[in-house]
């Protein structure tokens, strides 16, 4: 069968180290090319991939010229992705983008018409999708354990994003204040903040757990530290037909969740017409209560399997097979999320509740 040719352009997420690691691991794919326009941020990915000096380029261009690969993995500042989207989509490739999706509604539908008008495949990679927990809620969902979904709450977030790099390796204190004045991470201009790097999270999954329902009006508070720029905490209600649902953004949790949870726990509550799921990050169990169960009773998550146990199986799949990219991944139910995320935005800065900007 085929061997899919994968390059990944630039290094911005250190998420894009974890996903190199899908592409090594898998048997059909291999790494093509790698590309940041800092070389010093390719090295460790060289080093546990085993990628020649000539598969390593610092501009996007070069890269895809000369690795001519079949998908490209893009983990840039969330500002640059439609930018990003733009340089890829003419060369041919299926895209996956590290999310979020955009940094704006305009730079999203930018990102769907470029890879539209060349007839490739665009997913949107959301981490938390390949949870056990998550995808044990949604089966759930879908068999009617709960009824009608009408609420949905998220608190997702860590210490925040500069404590780790790819594979969760931590980095220590002094590292981080060290890192903190000159990162991207805590640029405005670039895309920065817990907002824009958690709400999608939970408005996306929201939207999944809703059946693809999106909300009527949003509401959104932002924290104001002094002396950044961007939130670290941010709580956003959405009032659906259904009734409110809540997603809280948290760079600066106590503990990071996939090491040890903190309180409030991370992961989704999901409220149903005819019972309840807690379904926790990391968590071997999700928490259950139906009509002929009402008292919280644990159910073991499902065994993930390939091709779902990560986006670059799932997406080779689609590829091979014809199968439509669906869920969280796709860019119509990611676009929704963004909806989502730009009402919130706006609604922090106008501190007033706004109907869903379409």
């Amino acid at each position: 069968m085929k061997t899919w040719k994968i390059a990944g352009i630039s290094f911005d997420h250190m998420h894009m180290g974890d996903l190199l690691r899908m592409v090594y691991n898998h048997p059909r794919a291999e790494i093509a090319g790698i590309c940041d326009e800092n070389p010093e941020r390719m090295r460790d990915a060289a080093a546990n991939f085993s990628i020649a000096p000539g598969a390593m380029f610092t501009d996007p261009h070069d890269c895809l010229r000369a690795a001519s690969p079949d998908i490209v993995i893009l983990c840039p500042a969330t500002a640059r992705h439609a930018e990003m989207v733009e340089i890829v989509a003419p060369y041919g490739a299926h895209i996956l983008v590290e999310k979020p999706m955009a940094a704006s509604l305009s730079d999203a539908d930018r990102m769907i018409r470029a890879v539209e008008a060349t007839g490739k495949t665009l997913v949107i990679n959301w981490p938390i999708v390949w949870s056990p927990p998550h995808r044990t809620a949604m089966r759930l969902i879908e068999e009617g354990a709960i009824g009608e979904v009408r609420e949905v709450h998220h608190y997702g977030g860590n210490r925040g994003p500069l404590y780790h790099v790819a594979d969760k390796i931590e980095v220590s204190e002094e590292e981080v204040a060290r890192l903190k004045p000159e990162s991207w991470w805590y640029r405005r201009d670039k895309g920065g903040g817990s907002l824009l790097d958690y709400l999608g999270y939970g408005a996306t999954l929201g939207a999944w757990y809703h059946g693809g329902r999106v909300p009527i009006e949003v509401t959104t508070i932002v924290d104001q530290t002094p002396g950044l720029e961007v939130d670290e905490h941010s709580v956003t209600v959405a009032r659906y037909e259904s009734g409110l649902s809540k997603f809280e953004t948290r760079w600066g949790t106590f503990t990071d969740p996939w090491t040890l949870q903190p309180q409030p726990k991370c992961g989704f509550v999901i409220v149903g017409s005819a019972g309840t799921i807690a379904s926790y990050d990391y968590e071997p169990v999700i928490h259950v209560q139906t009509r002929e169960h009402p008292v919280a009773h644990t159910v073991p998550v499902d065994e993930l399997v390939a091709p779902f146990q990560n986006p670059v199986q799932y997406l080779i799949h689609c590829l091979e097979s014809g199968a439509r990219v669906e869920g969280p991944l796709s860019p119509e139910l990611s676009r929704k999320g963004q909806q989502i995320v730009d009402t919130a935005v706006a609604s922090a800065r106008a501190r007033r509740t706004l109907p869903l900007i379409e």
